[in-house]
C-alpha cells in the first residue's frame, strides 16, 4: 500500500511541477508579448484563474485519494483485528485443553 502513496506522490508532485511550468511559461511570454498593459493584465489574470482552477482540482484530488487511503487502512485495521483476535482465542483454547488434560493426567496417576 505505502508503493501506490508512493507513486501517487510522484505522479501529483509531478503533476503539480507541470502545472507550475506551465504557467511560469504563460507569464513569462504574456509578459514578453508586445501587448498593452491591460491585455497582459488580464491575460495575467486569466492565467492565475486557470491555475487556481487546476490547483483546486489537485487539493479535490489529493483529498479523494487520502478518504480512500483512510477508508483502506481502516478496512485493513478492521481486518487485523479480528485475526488478532481469533488467534487470542485459539490460544486460549488450546492452554485451556493442555490444563484439562494435564489436570486428568494427575488424576488417573
Amino acid at each position: 500500500m505505502s508503493n501506490d502513496r508512493e507513486e501517487k506522490s510522484v505522479v501529483v508532485n509531478f503533476l503539480a511541477g507541470l502545472g507550475l511550468g506551465a504557467l511560469i511559461g504563460a507569464v513569462t511570454a504574456l509578459l514578453l508579448a508586445p501587448k498593452a498593459g491591460t491585455e497582459t493584465r488580464q491575460d495575467i489574470a486569466n492565467a492565475a484563474d486557470d491555475l487556481k482552477k487546476k490547483a483546486n482540482k489537485v487539493v479535490h484530488d489529493l483529498s479523494e485519494s487520502s478518504e480512500e487511503l483512510v477508508k483502506k487502512s481502516k478496512e485493513l485495521l478492521e481486518t487485523t483485528k479480528v485475526k488478532v483476535q481469533s488467534a487470542i482465542d485459539a490460544g486460549r483454547q488450546a492452554m485451556a485443553r493442555k490444563k484439562q488434560e494435564g489436570g486428568e493426567e494427575a488424576e488417573t496417576s
